[in-house]
């Protein structure tokens, strides 16, 4: 079925976003003590809870009640949350330019982000103004690998899942697009990207 829709993700595919960038300083360089901090504290499935929705200082007291020896690392994770947003990944900006002056094709994203602090995002990249929709888990109370945010994407802007085509570094969430009949990029780099596009022929 030939591609109309393309359906990017944002963090890790056009937005380089880190907290090692403020916790690595803070815990002078000992990697160790960081990664100790991420699996016990504010975990990874910590923060996808507020990127379905949870408030943000909600989920910082709830952390700071269970660990509180550790409430100054805690509030910091949102507390300069935006200094953790490193920059636009270039490469895959040039790609996404490419697509949206291309008028053959559709182009959206689907993104797992808190409604909380995307419109920091909004204000600091103008490439996320180039899309005819975003679809923001935090603001839909779900998130991506469940399939509900799919069907809200699909259904949103009358998108047909087999002339679609969905972009994330995520394995979990690319499963989960399959599942439905979204064709799917997984994203390891620009360049890769570039070539697998150019392999499916949406890029010449």
């Amino acid at each position: 079925m030939k591609v109309k829709n393309i359906i990017f993700d944002l963090g890790g595919v056009l937005i380089d976003w880190n907290p090692e960038i403020v916790y690595l300083d803070t815990f002078k360089g000992n990697r160790k003590k960081m990664e100790k901090f991420f699996d016990e504290v504010c975990t990874f499935d910590w923060n996808e809870n507020q990127d379905a929705g949870y408030p943000l200082d909600n989920a910082t007291e709830d952390r700071i009640a269970l660990f509180p020896e550790q409430a100054d690392l805690i509030r910091m994770y949102y507390g300069r949350w935006e200094e953790m947003l490193r920059g636009p990944i270039s490469g895959t900006v040039q790609i996404l330019e490419k697509l949206v002056n291309n008028n053959s094709y559709r182009v959206f994203a689907l993104t797992n982000w808190s409604a909380e602090t995307f419109p920091i995002a909004l204000k600091r990249f103008d490439f996320l103004h180039w899309f005819e929709g975003i679809v923001v888990s935090g603001t839909e109370k779900t998130r991506k690998p469940f399939q509900e945010i799919y069907e809200t994407t699909l259904e949103r802007y009358g998108l047909k899942a087999s002339e679609s085509i969905f972009i994330d570094d995520n394995e979990r969430n690319i499963i989960a697009a399959n599942l439905l009949g979204i064709q799917t990029i997984k994203f390891l780099n620009p360049h890769q990207l570039e070539k697998d596009l150019k392999t499916k022929e949406i890029l010449l």
